[in-house]
């Protein structure tokens, strides 16, 4: 406690806040404090040990409880109050603040170190609001969405907060999709600001440590949230916001997309090519020819165009029975030329004018109005059209231009005025969608591909991608970047158009190096522009055999990824990783990073690479080439060559990875048989991995038991491996037993034991293969000399 006083009293010396408020009086009252000062008052509560939120109401304002972005307000906290001459101290377990009455001043500590304070706190200005907050020289800064920067430190930046598609970009993007109000400290914390109303992060543009959150209104709110790692920090971050819901598991294969199919015919013909070249597909997305012959007029028609889909219902059916998922895109806009304008203003579902009268304005797709998603009668309408939809048989949608692309300042929903609700538009819209799926479908997952969301709009299973990047290799170059980012804020399904989208620009390797790339993150998705085939089975007969491969290895990974998703679902966990998450390091680098927890990944974004470089982290075990098993020690920095055929990628020793030989599509996947590589390493004495298995398609299928997780465990001594199988079985998972054949790369072995039992081996240059079959409720037990 002497310590922490004693901190206290040098950053109060440091820091001065607000030298017109003053403390005037406080309560304290279940876990919460509120302080009248002379301008208003704040009112601050543990949420967790971890996690404590701030308000502050300004004299003659009425405090609003209504987040868009917190849900879990009721998690368990020990706090105590601590009432001084000259301070109140406020504590937990890991987060203390500490409120000086003279000069006043609000400053928080984790774990009785500093890490920020209010400097001027809540400022009202002509034209905005702010809170201003002391940080320190030192630490990095990282959060604030989805931006596309040549570093991953945003500290010097002063960041937009309004939804905004950034066009054709490469890399470099200030404004993009996707603007959470939030930052993240190489300090091991996280603020955020609890507002969704338009404004500015200023990371500390001004170089005078200082952080600035700026708005036009709203809730003076914010939450710091601390943790011990990235992955802590993370899992705080969604306990708080909302987890994301596990998707269908045919979302993590292959699909058909681009902008666009215009007939049946073409849906069908293109599903035929996938077929005759024997490519794995799950699903085929279509852009917006199937409401309308042309791009421009026809946005809001949100029903077929019979000319050019005159059996839908059939397409879709024969599509199904394939276990091919059709998606369809929709927008939010109804263009006053569309069919549907007449009835969308006459139910009164549209946003309007200060006069009551539908808001209408000229862009690119003509002239328009815009769904009130946060209208009870206007969601009520909107679901509708997709409910009516997936009555006909689609399996999944494609939220487009939900930024809003275009929102005039003037115009105003139930929710409030446009930019006062511009940031969360997105967000209510896959809300409606998903609320729609429980009420009407509760035992379908769905699918809801959105460009536009906030924070926590992963609770509704919103899966984002990184919008209209330029097909060219420094839209792939700003990749990584944008979807760890998004990851640690926990949007963890963030991806982007593989091969590129915007432009004409033709380069197989380009196209075959995003693939890659793209077997490596949340969604595999190739889409573009119509002018280049975005689709592996339309592509040259050499580009199409390698990327063929590309989409086979995803398929391989299915295991292993689905069980990503599984972790993500219960922790938070960000599927794509920031290089040294797992180190706890404040170094993130932007080219590469980690895919889970055992495979690291440095993606090829240069024409012509033939060599390059690749930072292994400070681990204590050694790490090995996924596609040669090539030896490389912790801590070192290394040359690799480069393959035409793949990007490099490694694996940490003493990792249990799951595969799967090809299948046609995610209805053949099963574990009946499985392939479990270890890779074993003298330095990794012990170690465990997991398995993740359900039907692949019911909702909370975990909660409600119907599950399996297989677990395994290694311990080494004295050249003895021991490898340990377990199963946890849900109470309402029909189980089998399996083959598994164990895959064991870099060692020679002696002798093999299956539960006591000596047993045959194979082996092939540095692995040896072993056949399990594992009866159901038993333990495989295997012991190898080496």
């Amino acid at each position: 406690m002497k310590k922490i006083l004693c901190l206290l009293l040098v950053t109060a010396l440091s820091f001065a806040q607000n030298a017109n408020r003053s403390y005037l009086s406080h309560t304290w009252k279940k876990n919460s404090l509120e302080i009248k000062t002379n301008d208003g008052s704040y009112q601050i509560k543990y949420l967790s040990d971890k996690i404590v939120e701030t308000s502050f109401i300004p004299n003659g304002e009425i405090f609003n409880p209504i987040s868009e972005a917190v849900i879990n307000t009721n998690q368990k906290s020990k706090v105590k109050l601590t009432d001084g001459v000259n301070a109140l101290m406020l504590y937990s377990k890991d987060l203390t603040i500490l409120i000086d009455k003279a000069p006043f001043k609000i400053s928080y500590l984790k774990n009785g170190g500093f890490i920020l304070s209010e400097k001027n706190g809540y400022v009202k200005k002509e034209e905005a609001e702010t809170l201003e907050f002391n940080i320190t020289t030192e630490e990095k800064l990282y959060g604030g969405g989805a931006r596309a920067f040549e570093t991953m430190n945003r500290r010097g930046k002063r960041l937009q907060l309004y939804n905004r598609a950034s066009y054709g970009y490469e890399t470099h993007a200030d404004l993009m999709n996707f603007c959470i109000p939030m930052v993240l400290s190489s300090k091991m914390y996280a603020v955020h600001f609890d507002n969704a109303a338009i404004g500015y992060l200023d990371l500390d543009s001004k170089k005078d440590n200082t952080l600035v959150y700026e708005t036009i209104s709203g809730r003076k709110t914010y939450q710091v949230i601390v943790g011990d790692t990235w992955d802590e920090i993370t899992s705080n971050y969604t306990s708080l916001t909302g987890k994301q819901p596990l998707p269908p598991r045919w979302a993590f294969g292959n699909f058909s997309s681009r902008f666009g199919y215009h007939t049946q015919e073409e849906v069908e013909r293109t599903i035929q090519k996938f077929e005759e070249n024997k490519i794995p597909v799950d699903a085929i997305i279509l852009d917006l020819y199937w409401f309308g012959k042309e791009i421009k007029g026809t946005m809001g028609n949100l029903d077929w165009d019979k000319d050019n889909f005159p059996n839908p219902e059939k397409m879709i059916a024969d599509l199904n029975k394939k276990n091919i998922k059709t998606i369809l895109i929709t927008e939010p806009f109804i263009l006053t030329t569309s069919s549907k304008w007449k009835e969308a203003a006459a139910n009164k579902i549209l946003a309007t004018n200060a006069d009551g009268t539908p808001a209408t304005w000229d862009f690119y797709f003509g002239n328009t109005g815009i769904v009130d998603v946060f209208n009870p009668q206007g969601k009520e309408w909107f679901w509708n059209v997709y409910k009516r939809l997936i009555n006909q048989g689609v399996g999944g949608f494609w939220g487009d231009l939900g930024e809003p692309e275009v929102f005039p300042s003037s115009a105003i929903t139930a929710g409030g005025k446009a930019d006062v609700i511009h940031n969360v538009y997105g967000h209510n819209w896959a809300k409606l969608i998903s609320e729609g799926y429980q009420k009407d479908f509760p035992n379908q997952r769905p699918f809801i591909l959105m460009r536009a969301g906030y924070s926590g709009s992963q609770r509704f299973g919103m899966i984002p991608w990184s919008g209209d990047v330029s097909r060219s290799w420094g839209g792939l170059q700003s990749q990584v970047g944008i979807a760890v980012q998004m990851g640690m804020q926990g949007m963890a399904y963030m991806h982007s158009d593989l091969g590129g989208f915007a432009g004409d620009y033709f380069d197989n390797e380009l196209y075959l190096r995003w693939l890659q790339y793209g077997v490596f993150t949340p969604i595999f998705r190739p889409h573009a522009q119509e002018q280049v085939a975005s689709e592996v089975a339309y592509k040259d007969i050499v580009t199409k055999e390698k990327a063929k491969k590309q989409v086979e290895l995803r398929y391989q990974l299915l295991p292993y990824n689905y069980t990503l998703a599984f972790e993500n679902n219960q922790k938070g966990a960000p599927l794509m990783r920031p290089f040294y998450m797992e180190s706890n390091s404040s170094d993130i680098k932007s080219d590469q990073y980690y895919w889970g927890a055992n495979l690291l990944i440095k993606p090829i974004t240069k024409a012509n690479t033939t060599e390059t470089e690749v930072q292994f982290p400070n681990t204590v075990f050694n790490w090995f080439d996924f596609y040669s098993d090539k030896e490389y020690a912790s801590n070192t920095t290394s040359k690799i060559t480069v393959s035409e055929d793949h990007i490099p990628v490694f694996v940490a020793g003493g990792s249990f990875i799951p595969r799967i030989k090809t299948i046609t599509n995610t209805s053949d996947y099963s574990l009946d048989n499985f392939d479990l590589h270890y890779y074993f390493d003298e330095k990794a004495t012990t170690s465990t991995g997991s398995l993740y298995n359900d039907d692949g398609v019911t909702p909370n299928a975990f909660e409600k038991g119907n599950y399996e997780i297989l677990k395994f465990g290694s311990n080494l001594s004295n050249n003895v491996l021991k490898i340990n199988c377990t199963a946890e079985i849900g109470k309402n998972f029909n189980s089998k037993g399996k083959n598994v054949t164990l895959i064991l790369h870099n060692i020679n072995l002696k002798k093999v034991f299956i539960n006591g039992k000596e047993t045959n081996f194979t082996t092939n240059k540095n692995q040896a293969e072993i056949s399990i079959s594992w009866e159901k409720g038993t333990k495989p037990e295997i012991k190898i000399e080496y």
